[in-house]
């Protein structure tokens, strides 16, 4: 199992919303993928609460049965689709994909 995670610190705006309405936007949009897309197991999308300097504001937590369903996603339309939404509202985006054990 590979386990995928991202962090995004977002923009105080873009697309004519703001911070708060973007991280819902990207939560609802991430989370209409669940069931969609060939191998992923498990899908979480959380929104910061913290509200700290050091902290994300949006967090994606999925698990996929192995290493090529995660590539299929990756190339998947529907996911393809959210990258440019998410992409002009991110300033700052860290990735940690993970199998237990690995490296």
């Amino acid at each position: 199992m590979i386990k995928h995670i991202v962090i995004w610190k977002l923009k105080e705006s873009a697309h004519g919303n703001d911070l708060h309405t973007n991280a819902r936007l990207i939560r609802e949009r991430l989370e209409a993928l669940r069931g969609r897309i060939p191998g992923m197991t498990a899908i979480e999308v959380g929104v910061d609460c913290s509200l700290t300097k050091s902290s994300g504001d949006v967090v994606l937590y999925s698990e996929f049965v192995d290493r090529e369903a995660l590539d299929g996603y990756q190339r998947h339309p529907e996911h393809l689709a959210l990258k440019p939404f998410i992409g002009e509202a991110t300033f700052e985006r860290r990735v940690v994909d993970y199998e237990r054990g690995s490296c």
